[in-house]
């Protein structure tokens, strides 16, 4: 009798993806069929001040607009993280394990570098400038999110494995997240540069330092 030989077969599926990609748009859907005057002003942020004027305390970081794109926007950088991984031999596009990993780590990551700002920024008394630069932070980090959104989308379902396609994807949303960030500095140049010396403490503590070591886990991990 002819020896058989068994091999494990790996049965994957993307139901775990749709499902996701299909709640991030119900909950765009929702916010502009609920909060239509307020969705409106958020998709013209780029070039329309109003929302931040109109929306500038930071009791509506609690409110469901504001989650419920936050949970928009931790999905799609989780994709787009998942798929840059994928593509330099990390991981698969399809793993739901890995993507459960990077959604946890993503999300500890931008909440505990929120309290550690509020912590610095109350240790050396700039509470102001830290509270209006991050709700500026976080209203752009949400609006990235949707652009991302659908980048993640053609990226999952399109095969985008191309280490070049990932980079040019990765460099676009790194070089509009740091126009946002220029811009918000010069929408509070004047409180920013009377404390020159704390906001260079902050910059390299807060915003440089902590993208390596996230680097360094998703690559090391």
């Amino acid at each position: 009798m002819d020896n058989l030989l068994f091999e494990n077969r790996m049965v994957t599926t993307t139901d775990w993806a749709t499902i996701l990609f299909l709640l991030c748009f119900a909950l765009i859907a929702s916010n502009r069929q609920l909060f239509y005057a307020q969705f409106n002003d958020f998709v013209k942020l780029p070039v329309n001040d109003k929302f931040l004027k109109i929306y500038k305390e930071p009791e509506h970081l609690r409110t469901w607009f504001f989650i419920s794109l936050y949970v928009v926007q931790i999905i799609s950088f989780s994709f787009i993280i998942q798929i840059a991984l994928s593509a330099y031999g990390y991981t698969t596009k399809d793993n739901f394990i890995s993507f459960v990993r990077i959604i946890t780590v993503l999300n500890f990551f931008v909440l505990s570098k929120h309290f550690c700002e509020k912590i610095i920024a109350n240790t050396f008394n700039i509470d102001d400038i830290e509270h209006r630069v991050n709700l500026y932070k976080a209203y752009h980090r949400n609006y990235l999110g949707l652009i991302a959104l659908p980048i993640a989308l053609i990226g999952f379902y399109n095969n985008v494995n191309n280490l070049t396609s990932v980079n040019i994807i990765i460099c676009l949303l790194l070089i509009i997240n740091l126009v946002n960030y220029l811009n918000g500095i010069k929408n509070y140049k004047k409180a920013v540069f009377s404390n020159f010396l704390y906001f260079i403490l902050y910059l390299c503590a807060l915003e440089i330092a902590p993208y390596f070591f996230m680097y360094y886990f998703f690559t090391k991990s």
